[in-house]
């Protein structure tokens, strides 16, 4: 066998070595698998219990926590226990609002967000805990929209309304997904 020969062997080998095991090189998308039990197939998200001040909180995240897991795709979705294989009880322990930057005026143009949740995944059936977290902590910063020499109770409040449902979308995402893969 001539030397060029060997050369077009061994590469050719090397090549088909590396297209076998790059085929499987262990990479997945996330977000699409579970490590939850196969035989959970019904989900149960009753409303976030609010333990805080802040009025409609808690119907915009359980209302973005059933959409983040309905995205999904897996699972069917009921608002109470019964019948259910599994319940996520959640509760939103803590809001606080605090001004990040000062505009002009020495009026607060930003403020800063940060969310406590805490929730629990267990198996109806057997009362096991799946996941759980008593600490999730989310912030974010977030501008005001209005004009500082603007800036009344409604606009604040209407701010706030719009910062939360903005947090809430990655808090929902966050915690379905820590469900869903183990974390």
């Amino acid at each position: 066998m001539s030397r060029s020969s060997r050369r077009s062997l061994v590469l050719g080998a090397v090549a088909g070595w590396l297209a076998v095991t790059s085929s499987g090189c262990g990479y997945a998308l996330a977000g699409r698998g579970t490590f939850l039990p196969a035989d959970i197939k019904t989900v149960a998200i009753p409303p976030i219990d609010n333990k805080t001040t802040f009025y409609r909180t808690e119907q915009v995240l359980t209302e973005k926590v059933r959409a983040e897991f309905i995205g999904r795709g897996k699972y069917k979705i009921v608002p109470d226990a019964a019948g259910a294989d599994a319940v996520l009880n959640a509760e939103l322990a803590n809001i606080i609002v605090q001004p990040a930057a000062l505009g002009a005026n020495q009026l607060a143009s930003r403020y800063l967000f940060t969310v406590v949740i805490r929730a629990k995944f267990t198996d109806t059936r057997s009362n096991e805990v799946l996941w759980s977290n008593d600490q999730l902590v989310f912030r974010e910063e977030y501008e005001l929209t209005a004009a500082p020499a603007a800036v009344e109770g409604a606009t604040f409040l209407d701010t706030q309304g719009t910062a939360f449902d903005r947090i809430s979308t990655d808090i929902a995402r966050t915690v379905v997904t820590a469900i869903l893969e183990a974390f």
